[in-house]
């Protein structure tokens, strides 16, 4: 078994180029290479062949992170097209979009301080309902229109929202706990 480790994810798993993907046969893939380059399988042989399993084994692992996650896989989208997100450097957002998160933020911040799980919780489904919006939004963007630009603000604004998401989730872990 031999797997190139210059090979993109997408390739690597024998899944088209996109955005949308089939969960089910990501799965199925990477439970197929992992059977075949999972570093027990080569425990008996010299260590330079152990180590090319291990590598293997990271590079398949790490595909199927990326592509699992649809933030993750966006961002490497646009990596392999050659667009930088400029998720550091680049912070402009839309005034719409900032008086948005604003408002996300203070009723985020206002029900975790009366200690209001319900509203949390209220607040927590309306933004993955907000979330699923925004990365339809992103899949039209990269899948139909191929508008790299517009992705990469939208990708963006997703790490704006899974940030959120994962403060309202420490919120309700700590008013639960």
């Amino acid at each position: 078994m031999s797997i190139d480790l210059k090979q993109d994810h997408f390739s690597l798993f024998g899944l088209p180029r996109s955005y949308a993907l089939d969960e089910a046969a990501l799965e199925a893939a990477w439970h197929g290479l992992q059977s075949q380059v999972h570093p027990d399988r080569y425990a008996h042989l010299p260590d330079v062949d152990k180590r090319r399993a291990m590598q293997w084994a990271t590079h398949v692992n790490e595909g199927f992170r990326t592509l699992q996650k649809p933030l993750s896989r966006a961002r490497y989208l646009l990596e392999l097209a050659g667009v930088d997100v400029g998720a550091e450097t680049n912070t402009a957002m839309s005034p719409e979009f900032l008086m948005e998160q604003m408002e996300w933020r203070e009723a985020v911040e206002e029900a975790r301080q009366a200690a209001e799980v319900e509203d949390l919780e209220q607040l927590h489904t309306r933004l993955l309902r907000h979330a699923r919006a925004v990365r339809a939004e992103l899949e039209r963007q990269l899948d139909v229109e191929h508008d790299h630009a517009a992705a990469a603000d939208t990708v963006r604004r997703l790490m704006f929202i899974e940030k959120l998401q994962h403060e309202i989730d420490e919120a309700l872990l700590a008013l639960e706990g």
